[in-house]
């Protein structure tokens, strides 16, 4: 496990910096002029050529990028703006801050707004699905099934302005969703975010109750199973020791993809509560043009969907013994 775990973080580290690589020079190599696109919508012609030499325009490509690596783990000084410390993963020119100190002061409530969502959608989304599979042609399933279909069907910004009118203005079921760290007040931190969890929630349900259902019905149809039912096995334990367990290893893998996903920015759920997370940040950053929280924001998106994949890989063998990991 030691050895899988030291190759697949060995892999990532290479692949974030492919990403890395692909991204400075989609930014960079493409633009005619990226330090027009980092200065700013208003930058005064001194701010422009300050930018030019801060981000080493003048130097060939490939030094600009290793410059900008290199500043990731030993920080990077900027003329005339000051250090940034490492991590470094470039300095806004329009924030006139270093851009990890901004992506870490966002990155509590995009993560909040994750955990939520993501504990609603896969309980209830796995737990109905299950449900389904086990009454397989019955008026539950096809509930279920109908169900699952229109709540696939919904977009978040339709049933985000639904939520917000009837449950926050106009009953005043809810409060106004708002983002209080938990370590100040858990209770607000539960009621702000509660209304962005379920909306949230609501499309990703779906998709996991047909997911579960589908693979489910697969699996209580495998020889495996069919031995332990006839060898007497009680049903919930057949369900729960072998159909659910060979159900989980798809799941688990899309599971892993949506949260990081998510981590990286839920924009539409951001912009639809008004709630100033990594998903509101990076459509600042496009509309300021703030090049290099663009690319920060890029980079804290791509490595989160590879951290969550090596945790998936571990997961597999947690959660089915037939997985050896070596």
């Amino acid at each position: 496990m030691i050895r899988f775990i030291t190759r697949r973080t060995l892999g990532a580290a290479v692949t974030l910096v492919i990403i890395a690589a692909v991204t400075f020079f989609l930014f960079f190599a493409v633009p005619a002029d990226p330090a027009r696109l980092a200065c700013g919508k208003v930058c005064p012609p001194e701010l422009l050529e300050q930018a030019r030499h801060n981000l080493g325009l003048d130097q060939p490509l490939f030094a600009q990028f290793l410059a900008w690596l290199t500043g990731i783990f030993t920080g990077r000084d900027y003329e005339g703006l000051g250090r940034c410390p490492a991590p470094c993963l470039g300095f806004s020119f329009v924030n006139r801050a270093p851009v990890w100190e901004t992506i870490l002061d966002r990155l509590p409530l995009t993560v909040s707004l994750t955990i939520g969502a993501a504990t609603v959608f896969f309980t209830f989304g796995v737990a109905t699905g299950v449900v389904a599979a086990l009454r397989q042609g019955r008026p539950l399933d096809k509930i279920a099934s109908v169900s699952s279909l229109i709540g696939a069907s919904v977009q978040i910004y339709f049933a985000g302005t639904l939520a917000l009118y009837y449950l926050v203005y106009k009953n005043h079921i809810l409060r106004q969703p708002k983002y209080v760290p938990f370590t100040e007040d858990p209770v607000g931190w539960l009621s702000g975010l509660a209304l962005p969890w379920v909306v949230l929630a609501i499309i990703f349900t779906a998709n996991y109750t047909r997911m579960t259902r589908s693979t489910m019905v697969e699996q209580l149809g495998e020889d495996y199973v069919r031995t332990a039912r006839a060898k007497g096995m009680p049903g919930r334990s057949v369900v729960m020791r072998f159909a659910l367990r060979g159900t989980m290893i798809p799941i688990v893998t899309i599971f892993g993809v949506d949260l990081g996903t998510l981590i990286g920015g839920a924009i539409i759920t951001e912009q639809t509560f008004g709630l100033q997370g990594l998903g509101q940040l990076s459509i600042r950053a496009v509309t300021n043009s703030d090049l290099p929280m663009l690319m920060a924001t890029v980079l804290v998106a791509a490595g989160a969907i590879v951290v969550f994949n090596i945790i998936v890989d571990v997961m597999y063998a947690v959660i089915d013994p037939r997985v050896r990991l070596s």
